[in-house]
């Protein structure tokens, strides 16, 4: 072929197909992300695989891949069976390719096989990258540290109206044996998809506007597949629950493994009805140390009126000895006065050899009473008798 003879595009495509056949025809493992994933009606996958500097994240090489519907059939469960996710946008895979160009379509990779463990080793990596960023900035445990509520029935449900586990946890709290009053309040969002982790952050914001309103967040899914965990798993909505005023509780109905925003939650539930019985449960536990205080206070009553009976009963059967002894005190006492009286009487004193002396039926106290000639009367112990003053003499004071 003359080189300066001008080819067709077709022609020149043919050229680089032949070319690709002849000098690259064996089976390639192939490293990149899944920018697109597109499946087709006709059970054909159309994927654009992408290489990224892990630095900038500048895109460094991308690719179109067909996974042919005879291979998707087998790989599509094969991959979500082993790794819990189905093909999606944001995976690292390692797939087996061969390289094909078409005159028309261009460089494309045909997938023949794909190796789920190296997607899981990677989903796990990014996993613990989360939480060794959250440990490393210190909020990982800070929702785990706040006080459970004693009474917790105020609660702000995060959940899709249409998720049957958001259905199960009011029926399971409403149903409860104990008669017990909750107050669920439904925060809708997304329970599965991209737009989970935005929805969820959504949801916080708006019970945080009215935070007094609320004892407890519960965060429920039920239902579903476990391949849709992974938007439970990124660090936005783990920091944002992480660091929230409130405890949350989550029941996002699973048994595998716990998903980060299970790691940082306050309480991690397996399911919503497991969330609905802890609450009951933790409620049971007040009411059962309110009864025993109850108790208590009954019995005490019981106790201190039993103690004041028998106090009075005692006071009843000691009051007439109390009395007795009241009365012959002052009975003793009465007779030390009456002697004492008995010892100050006139009559006594007279007893003894003094005489009283009246002049007009008052008390002579001094000569200074009396004139010569008057008429005076002397009170003996006896008797009286009646004497005239002739004179009478003053003595000195000698004090």
């Amino acid at each position: 072929m003359n080189n300066n003879e001008p080819l067709s595009l077709y022609a020149l495509n043919n050229i680089v197909r032949n070319v690709l056949a002849e000098n690259m025809p064996a089976r390639y493992w192939v490293v990149a992300e899944l920018s697109e994933v597109r499946e087709t009606a006709a059970g054909h996958c159309y994927i654009e695989l992408v290489q990224r500097d892990e630095d900038t994240n500048e895109m460094l090489a991308k690719a179109r891949g067909t996974i042919w519907s005879r291979v998707y059939t087998l790989l599509r469960p094969y991959f979500l069976q082993q790794t819990g996710q189905p093909f999606a946008v944001g995976l690292k895979v390692l797939l087996q390719v061969t390289i094909g160009f078409h005159e028309l379509y261009g460089f494309a990779l045909d997938v023949c096989d794909v190796e789920p463990s190296y997607t899981i080793g990677d989903m796990a990596r990014k996993r613990q990258l989360i939480i060794n960023r959250l440990v490393d900035e210190g909020v990982i445990n800070l929702n785990r540290e706040l006080p459970f509520p004693q009474l917790p029935q105020r609660i702000a449900v995060i959940s899709s109206s249409f998720a049957a586990g958001y259905g199960d946890f009011c029926h399971q709290l409403q149903n409860n044996p104990y008669g017990f009053v909750f107050y669920p309040h439904l925060f809708s969002s997304p329970m599965q998809g991209a737009k989970v982790e935005q929805g969820i952050i959504d949801a916080l914001n708006s019970i945080a506007a009215n935070i007094d309103c609320w004892d407890l967040v519960v965060i429920i899914r039920g239902g579903g597949a476990t391949s849709e965990l992974s938007c439970f798993d990124t660090y936005d909505l783990a920091n944002n629950c992480a660091q929230f005023p409130l405890p949350i509780v989550t029941g996002i109905g699973h048994q595998r493994d716990d998903t980060v925003l299970d790691i940082v939650a306050h309480t991690r539930a397996k399911t919503p009805t497991a969330a609905a019985e802890l609450l009951i449960h933790t409620m049971a536990q007040q009411a059962a140390i309110i009864d025993d205080f109850k108790q208590k206070v009954v019995s005490a009553v019981v106790n201190r009126m039993e103690s004041a009976r028998m106090h009075l009963s005692s006071t009843v059967r000691q009051l007439p000895v109390a009395a007795k002894l009241c009365l012959q005190k002052h009975y003793h006492r009465l007779e030390l006065f009456e002697a004492e009286v008995k010892a100050a009487s006139p009559r006594r004193i007279l007893s003894l050899g003094y005489s009283l002396t009246t002049c007009n039926g008052v008390v002579v106290r001094s000569v200074d009473d009396v004139e010569p000639g008057a008429e005076v009367v002397t009170h003996i112990a006896d008797g009286k008798f009646t004497s005239t003053i002739n004179n009478s003499i003053k003595h000195e004071n000698k004090e």
